[in-house]
């Protein structure tokens, strides 16, 4: 019925703002590659829902995944946090609170497909924003890659590059919680500084130190049992020799190559791996879908017993956007980068 506030909470037409790609990045994203478009959204029908957008994301994979899974003139790509505001579908309540696949648009008309409602009882005093951060898909990769693909044990060392970025913070900070020494590397002293206050056992500047490897080994003369990799390219290269015999290497990200013209090229580490028996595997989130429930309430418990920090870049506007990706791809951000819309 009309009156019925679980179907609709009002009838009104929508306008909803979207960013698309204009065209392919060439190396570093530029502002002409996006472009502002505004659609008018129909009524929800039977089955579907109309989300309005609360917190949006922008993270690294959106770089390499944006030439693969779009064409020009699609919209970008990308999770947000979102409100139902009218409904036809019973099992998501006006008002309600979602995390939804719906890309860079203020508004979105949803069939649910891709669309999770966050918690019932997520605590008042935690933001929703985490949801798209430490308690959302950057806090489970870091749990997963740790857990599921290091198989991290009491007591190990563990490595882990921008250290300071939405995963790198939570992986450090799971692996201390899991007995482990961590080191970290950042792009700035704030960063390192901030590395510290999550109790990293050694935090480093990269761009100041004069050889990274150096730096590597006098932070752990006798190795790396764990490296959590989301950079590649030299530093990889400088890391990868100072594993320890059975060290495993849990790939998830290698932003220092999305911006290249042209592919990087270095030395073959077939040998070392060998003579180490290293395991390098990469992986994605989504293997382990199964287990998120579980792992969302182990990560907002841990957030709420103190046992986590969850830092965020917010930027405000949902026309800030392409400004907001950029900056996260240059290492503006401390943590989660997040725009409030």
């Amino acid at each position: 019925m009309e009156n019925d506030a679980s179907v609709t909470k009002q009838r009104t037409m929508v306008q909803a703002k979207v960013w698309i790609l204009r065209k392919h990045f060439d190396g570093f994203p530029k502002e002409s590659d996006f472009e502002l478009k505004v659609e008018q959204l129909p009524e929800p029908r039977d089955g579907e829902i109309l989300l309005e957008a609360v917190f949006l994301s922008v993270d690294p994979y959106m770089r390499p995944f944006s030439r693969v899974r779009m064409k020009e003139g699609d919209v970008m790509i990308g999770t947000q946090v979102a409100k139902v505001v009218q409904s036809r579908n019973p099992s998501f309540p006006v008002d309600s609170h979602v995390v939804s696949r719906s890309g860079w648009r203020t508004h979105t008309v949803s069939d649910g497909t891709g669309v999770k409602l966050l918690f019932s009882d997520w605590p008042a005093d935690v933001p929703l924003s985490l949801a798209l951060g430490a308690i959302g898909m950057p806090g489970l990769t870091a749990l997963y890659g740790l857990e599921e693909v290091c198989e991290l044990k009491a007591g190990e060392t563990v490595l882990v590059n921008a250290a300071a970025g939405a995963v790198g913070t939570v992986v450090g900070q799971i692996a201390k919680l899991k007995g482990c020494r961590v080191i970290g590397s950042a792009g700035s002293d704030a960063k390192v500084a901030y590395l510290q206050e999550l109790s990293f056992d050694v935090a480093f500047n990269y761009k100041t130190v004069p050889s990274l490897e150096q730096a590597l080994r006098e932070a752990s003369p006798e190795g790396y049992d764990c490296f959590f990799e989301n950079v590649g390219g030299a530093f990889s290269i400088a890391a990868l020799p100072l594993m320890k015999p059975m060290g495993r290497i849990a790939v998830c990200g290698a932003i220092s190559t999305y911006n290249d013209s042209a592919p990087q090229s270095g030395p073959f580490p077939h040998l070392t791996m060998i003579m180490n028996q290293i395991r390098m595997e990469g992986f994605m989130v989504a293997r382990w879908e199964h287990k998120n429930e579980e792992s969302l309430r182990r990560l907002l418990a841990w957030k709420q017993e103190g046992k986590l920090k969850c830092p965020e870049h917010v930027t405000s506007g949902f026309e800030n956007m392409p400004a907001a990706f950029m900056g996260m791809l240059r290492g503006e951000n401390l943590g989660k980068a997040i725009i409030k819309a």
